[in-house]
């Protein structure tokens, strides 16, 4: 069996609930941007795993703490 590498990268909580938004609305729609099934495995792979992590989805104020994320994340300029 192949070693595999992992790679881990760092995200704030604003970015992280963003950036699922972001995958979530385009899986929903079908038009996640793949040009290999390779990419669409990786794509929600990712969204799988911050799935996992946020909370903030099942809040009922979910808009709202959407709204403030991202504020948060277009005010630090990341």
């Amino acid at each position: 069996m192949a070693k595999v590498d992992l790679v881990s990268l760092a995200l704030t909580r604003a970015e992280a609930l963003v950036l699922f938004e972001w995958l979530t609305r385009l899986d929903s729609a079908e038009s996640l941007p793949c040009e290999d099934h390779a990419e669409q495995l990786v794509l929600w792979s990712l969204e799988g795993q911050l799935e996992k992590i946020l909370t903030e989805p099942l809040a009922a104020d979910y808009k709202d703490l959407l709204a403030e994320a991202r504020q948060m994340v277009r005010s630090t300029g990341a």
